[in-house]
């Protein structure tokens, strides 16, 4: 992976307005290398201006010596060729002050600006000179030799740095731009594959609470019923020795079909997680966006096909192993019935189930209502209970309570789209009503 932007900036390790040591140290060796040229270039200078040679030499170092500042100011720089340009001095100064010029970020009508200014006085000049030198040595050209030669000394002296510089910052700035649209990338990535890590975290957490939820459905009732009738096992073990076989027998029963409905659902979650496991060791790192989100997906997937369960042609079961713990329960249903969705039935069957195991659990010997309603767009239950009758504290089954059975259903039909209320009636019983839609 491509590293950050801001590893890709280079450190300021130089001084003064350098980033690098390496900058200053090629900056001050061409101000040396120029100020060394435009000081001989400044002798025959002096001569012809007839001034001192010492002023010469000087003019020419101090002129030479503005390449230093060509990164901080390059205007300047150029400015300076211009100037010294009728002196004659300034070749090294002239090309770097141009090159550095057309490779920075100013805008295009300055650099234009000032490369015309710059080519205009190389113009001059050199026609000038030319036509001093062809003057002295009386030679004979054409008309056409001296504005030709002109021009292209002109041109050579100015078109070859202002090119490259311009291929040069033109080239900077594309790596620039390629450089940010990659460190975008890399951060939009991290950003994909960190949604995605939260997606799969959100799932596994969906599906642990599912699995909570149908384990808490599974044992929660079959061992109620199980307690129920264990403790009236042990009411009728003598005064009704032949109750208290069936009693036996009905517990068996009950504790086999848990234990079934255990074994099912462990099984399904170590060939889950083995196969998890495994797929996690086959995923390269560099794919862990991609993984993540399609093990996200794939919770997600294994839910919804691991969610067919129980249907509501078993209510009647449901309700037959209640009465025969010893719970009257009426059941009566409106509509007709007709096929749902292996979840929707689902659902409404473990509403009615988790209400008639709390009625076992804290209303004992109740009289108890189960209502199912068929309609056009949903499926509606209500199961109500009466007052519990007042039995002896020594005749009680005592059954725990984990406090997750209303959360539970309310979590399982708000999933659907669905409405459930519960709470207590004025007669003083309980009611847990559920609206679920059919579709």
């Amino acid at each position: 992976m491509t590293t950050t932007g801001e590893d890709h900036a280079p450190a300021r390790g130089g001084p003064w307005w350098w980033d690098r040591r390496r900058g200053a140290v090629l900056d001050v060796s061409l101000g040396a290398v120029s100020a060394l040229e435009c000081a001989a270039e400044g002798v025959p200078f002096a001569r012809d201006a007839g001034v001192p040679l010492a002023v010469g030499v000087v003019f020419g170092l101090l002129a030479g010596s503005v390449l230093v500042v060509r990164r901080k100011w390059p205007i300047a720089v150029v400015l300076v060729t211009i100037a010294v340009t009728p002196a004659e001095m300034g070749v090294l100064m002239g090309v770097v002050g141009l090159y550095t010029l057309a490779a920075s970020e100013l805008p295009r009508r300055i650099i234009g600006s000032l490369a015309g200014m710059s080519l205009l006085g190389n113009l001059v000049v050199t026609f000038v000179r030319l036509g001093q030198d062809t003057t002295q040595k009386a030679l004979q050209f054409g008309d056409w030799l001296l504005p030709f030669a002109s021009v292209t000394m002109s041109l050579g002296a100015t078109a070859p740095p202002l090119l490259l510089g311009l291929y040069v910052g033109q080239r900077r700035r594309l790596m620039e731009s390629l450089r940010e649209r990659a460190d975008s990338l890399e951060r939009e990535l991290q950003l994909l594959a960190e949604r995605a890590e939260e997606r799969a975290e959100w799932a596994r957490s969906e599906e642990r609470t599912r699995i909570a939820r149908e384990m808490h459905d599974v044992v929660a009732h079959r061992v109620s019923l199980m307690v129920v009738h264990a403790a009236a096992l042990q009411a009728v073990a003598r005064k009704d020795p032949e109750k208290a076989v069936r009693n036996a027998a009905l517990v068996g029963d009950m504790g086999r079909q848990a234990l079934t409905e255990l074994r099912e659902m462990l099984g399904v979650l170590r060939s889950g997680g083995e196969g998890a496991r495994a797929e996690r060791a086959a995923v390269p790192l560099a794919a862990v966006g991609v993984a993540a989100a399609a093990a996200a997906s794939r919770a997600v997937e294994d839910g919804e096909a691991s969610s067919e369960g129980p249907s509501l042609s078993e209510l009647d079961e449901l309700v037959g192993q209640s009465a025969a713990a010893g719970m009257v329960v009426d059941l009566s249903v409106e509509g007709e019935g007709r096929p749902y969705a292996a979840e929707v039935e689902s659902t409404a069957f473990r509403v009615v189930q988790e209400a008639l195991t709390n009625v076992h659990k804290h209303a004992a010997g109740a009289k108890t209502y189960v209502r199912l309603a068929h309609r056009v767009s949903e499926i509606a239950m209500q199961v109500e209970n009466e007052p519990p009758p007042e039995v002896p504290a020594e005749s009680s089954a005592r059954l725990p309570s984990g406090g997750n059975g209303l959360v539970g259903m309310k979590e399982r039909v708000s999933a659907l789209g669905g409405v459930f209320v519960s709470g207590p009636t004025d007669a003083g019983g309980f009611r847990v009503s559920a609206v679920i839609p059919a579709s």
